[in-house]
């Protein structure tokens, strides 16, 4: 019998979903729209801007979204998914605003780039922010009744991943739109407006998400009230944290830098144009070959599983990373051919841990801590993207000592190495993550309620008190409980 005082949203169950995981299109944008706007700032600027100015915003990016997901985690678990996925899109809609009215004293190219990059760490914050809370509140929203069973995995991985992968797509198509209608005399107006319509899709889902509720899984069973037994909760989820930890680390070390690539493609098939057109134009289509990966993989998931989507993505992009690595010669030499192997590499990444990593990170732990868990992994997880970008630039080098009478070597290292580190994550995955169940956290949740019981911790007090243990999402999870003090 449900709890009278308990109103389910108005809106449909899957649209709660992408509530609370399209705020994640907007920081696709965000993140991505930066490497045209660094484009266009070289272009307008030129010397005035330092040769390590493009680093340095994205060292600060990378430390700005570090420090939302560690923070916004203990903020969802304490304070709520929908005051962390507020104050999220706030943040990305505030600062896309002020980041596009960038500006130095007297208009000293200086001062811009500084405030620019200041505003970059602060949009970071946003950015970050909305794993441990869009993403984990889009998890739960997964497990509600009206979802189809076998559908929440694939109604998830469309709502987070997807959105992500959209953004990037978006990004780079609307600095090519804006300078169509500027010009090339008009570049300041394509760099704000870029930055700047970063606000819109931040606040439409801003507006979207006041009408909604807590989880029902977070009102059930969260700590948000309680001590939180953390020697506990390690002891029992450490392995599942650091194998997903590791698997996300080099994920995003094996795929930051391929963004690298893009280049070699609108290099080859340009020779080395400068017209922003087609360096824009072909940003969009780069960035299109993330599409198909992350569709596909949505619709495999549900059948195959997580952790065997994942190993399978790995092991494709390892297959294909093998084969552009020894023939990378041939391909370049014929451009489509390079573009369609380089986009079917990007596509197996999205449809295995692209698709993944967030999904086991929001459902392999309990719901007491899981933006804690979803954020120590996702921050791990940037940090390997940091460490790639810098370590690539070296192995590329190496490489290329290695043979120096063939200048190809160097760019093939990558793709080596990438491919190999794709093959341990595979390993990892299957050794040491668990498979995910249809409303597996429900069974999660029922499970750490009693390893908490059994060590003398008072499971009375989870839960938020105005809620009643009839508002769970899941009948089993009462019928499994066997005495378990209501919470």
């Amino acid at each position: 019998m449900s709890n009278p005082e308990y109103k389910k949203p108005s809106l449909s169950q899957v649209s709660l979903i992408f509530a609370c995981g399209t705020a994640l299109f907007s920081d696709g944008y965000a993140n991505n729209i930066i490497g045209s706007v660094n484009t266009l700032l070289v272009r307008i600027y030129g010397d005035k801007i330092s040769a390590d100015y493009s680093t340095t915003l994205s060292s600060l990016a990378f430390a700005g979204t570090v420090v939302g997901m560690l923070t916004f985690g203990y903020l969802s678990d304490k304070l709520g998914r929908k005051f962390g996925m507020m104050l999220a899109t706030a943040i990305v809609a505030f600062f896309s605003l002020l980041s596009a009215a960038s500006s130095g004293a007297h208009h000293s190219v200086g001062g811009l780039v500084a405030m620019l990059s200041a505003c970059r760490f602060l949009l970071g914050i946003g950015i970050g922010a909305e794993y441990p809370c869009g993403s984990v509140a889009a998890s739960e929203q997964s497990e509600e009744p009206g979802i189809n069973k076998n559908a929440q995995h694939r109604w998830f991985a469309l709502a987070t991943n997807s959105m992500i992968d959209f953004g990037f797509v978006v990004s780079s198509f609307v600095p090519l739109v804006l300078f169509w209608i500027f010009g090339e005399h008009h570049l300041r107006a394509v760099w704000r407006l870029s930055v700047g319509l970063g606000f819109i899709p931040a606040l439409l889902v801003f507006l979207w998400r006041l009408r909604m509720d807590e989880p029902t899984r977070y009102k059930k069973d969260s700590m948000a009230r309680a001590k939180v037994p953390y020697l506990l909760i390690l002891r029992r989820y450490w392995v599942r944290l650091v194998a997903i930890s590791m698997t996300w680390f080099i994920y995003d070390f094996i795929v930051y830098p391929f963004g690298l690539y893009s280049s070699t493609v609108t290099n080859t098939i340009t020779g080395g144009s400068s017209s922003l057109t087609v360096v824009f134009g072909w940003s969009v289509v780069i960035n299109l070959f993330y599409m198909p990966g992350t569709l596909i993989g949505a619709f495999v998931v549900d059948y195959l599983g997580p952790k065997h989507t994942m190993i399978l993505g790995l092991l494709g992009q390892a297959v294909i990373g093998f084969i552009m690595s020894g023939l990378y010669t041939q391909l370049t030499k014929h451009i489509a051919a390079f573009a369609v192997v380089y986009g079917i590499f990007l596509s197996f990444g999205e449809l295995g841990p692209g698709n993944c990593l967030g999904m086991l990170a929001a459902k392999s732990g309990p719901t007491a801590v899981r933006g804690q868990f979803y954020g120590i992994a996702a921050a791990v997880g940037k940090v390997g993207a940091f460490g790639g970008t810098w370590a690539w630039k070296r192995i590329v080098s190496d490489f290329g000592k290695m043979h120096p009478n063939d200048p190809n070597i160097g760019q093939t290292g990558p793709f080596w190495v990438g491919s190999a580190l794709a093959i341990v994550s595979a390993i990892i995955t299957f050794f040491f993550i668990r498979p995910l169940s249809h409303d597996g956290m429900a069974e999660e949740d029922r499970k750490f309620r009693e390893y908490l019981e059994q060590h003398g911790y008072d499971t009375s007090q989870m839960g938020l008190a105005d809620v009643t243990n009839d508002t769970s999402s899941s009948s089993e999870y009462d019928e499994k409980k066997d005495g378990i003090p209501s919470a």
